[in-house]
């Protein structure tokens, strides 16, 4: 009897089932998020501190921060107060220059703090501005404060600070700036920017893929491409990045670019929407600002749109200057009319 050779045992599945093809799907995941992050402009409504002054309902600090975050911005309050100084009549109690900072800390603030120096007789004998940004209002009637180290704040004396301010709809301690509308344009044009120089200043960031699929090239060859490729720039250009899948399909060798990838994040379009929120929000012609018009037309005469400008809202800010004269019972605020030629001197005052 002969014995039979042990044959392999292999372990089938009890039940054979065929792979599926996958399904094409389409889902969404996460909830919109805001592309800014305001929290540093959040209102937060005016609240005491130290049972001695209190907060500004937005942060001040953040304010003078975006001053200067995108040209449009910085230079729609400019604008204002160049015209404002330009129009202004120093007088021996209020400088041009003190009025052009009251000017810079109203447009930016909302607020602005004029004080009042007397002498020891009682007599008037200037009025200078206290930055906005570091002053609070007391809890105390005529109360402020000088907080620039909070350590060891300063009270300003009784009653001798005026102050300024753009009203506000929730409350009557602070002005807020009219502007807050455009603050999340304002800061998506300085992130755009800062987004392409970051892109610029990158150098490993691809140029483009080439992809060798045809695999009837030896190894000689694509190890001579790859070489040629990394020989071919430089460091800190755009690097090039090369893809062997071999596979003989119908193109063998394909140059793909991908360096202008980032441009379809459409830069230009989110510089000039931007560009259009900032200055709708601070109301000024953008004839005034320098701007290039994108159609054939332009944006009409300039010379009747800085009038109605000026009339429209440099006016109506003037007036707001003019509370200073009903507290110190004298003209110390005085405006020329607006022109467009030279201004003429007034009552013997030269213009520097």
């Amino acid at each position: 009897m002969t014995a039979t050779a042990d044959k392999p045992r292999v372990r089938v599945p009890a039940t054979l089932t065929a792979s599926t093809p996958a399904r094409a799907e389409s889902f969404t995941f996460g909830d919109p998020v805001p592309v800014i992050d305001m929290h540093d402009f959040l209102y937060t409504g005016c609240w005491m501190l130290g049972s001695r002054w209190f907060e500004p309902p937005v942060d001040l600090p953040a304010l003078a921060r975006t001053y200067r975050a995108t040209a449009h911005h910085g230079s729609s309050l400019q604008v204002k107060r160049n015209i404002l100084t330009r129009s202004f009549i120093p007088h021996p109690l209020l400088s041009r220059r003190a009025f052009r900072s009251l000017v810079n800390d109203y447009l930016v603030f909302g607020n602005a703090y004029a004080e009042r120096v007397f002498g020891r007789l009682g007599r008037l004998l200037e009025i200078r501005p206290a930055q906005a940004r570091y002053v609070r209002r007391g809890v105390e009637s005529g109360q402020f404060w000088w907080t620039c180290d909070w350590r060891q704040p300063v009270e300003f004396e009784r009653d001798s600070v005026i102050h300024l301010m753009e009203p506000d709809i929730n409350q009557e301690i602070y002005g807020v700036p009219d502007y807050l509308g455009a603050m999340q344009s304002i800061l998506l044009n300085e992130n755009a920017t800062l987004f392409r120089r970051k892109y610029y200043l990158n150098g490993s960031h691809a140029g483009f893929i080439l992809n060798v699929t045809d695999e009837a090239m030896n190894q000689e060859d694509i190890d001579a491409m790859r070489e040629a490729l990394k020989s071919s720039k430089g460091p800190g250009n755009f690097r090039n990045l090369f893809l062997y899948t071999p596979g003989g399909k119908k193109d063998g060798v394909q140059l793909i670019p991908i360096s202008e990838v980032a441009a379809k994040d459409e830069f230009a379009g989110i510089k000039n929407v931007t560009r259009d929120d900032t200055l709708a929000g601070h109301r000024v012609p953008p004839q005034l600002m320098g701007v290039m018009p994108n159609n054939v037309g332009g944006f009409g005469d300039v010379e009747k749109a800085a009038r109605v400008f000026v009339t429209n809202e440099l006016e109506p800010l003037q007036a707001v200057f003019l509370e200073i004269n009903d507290i110190v019972d004298q003209e110390v605020v005085r405006f020329r009319p607006y022109e467009l030629g030279a201004a003429q001197e007034e009552e013997g005052v030269p213009l520097v």
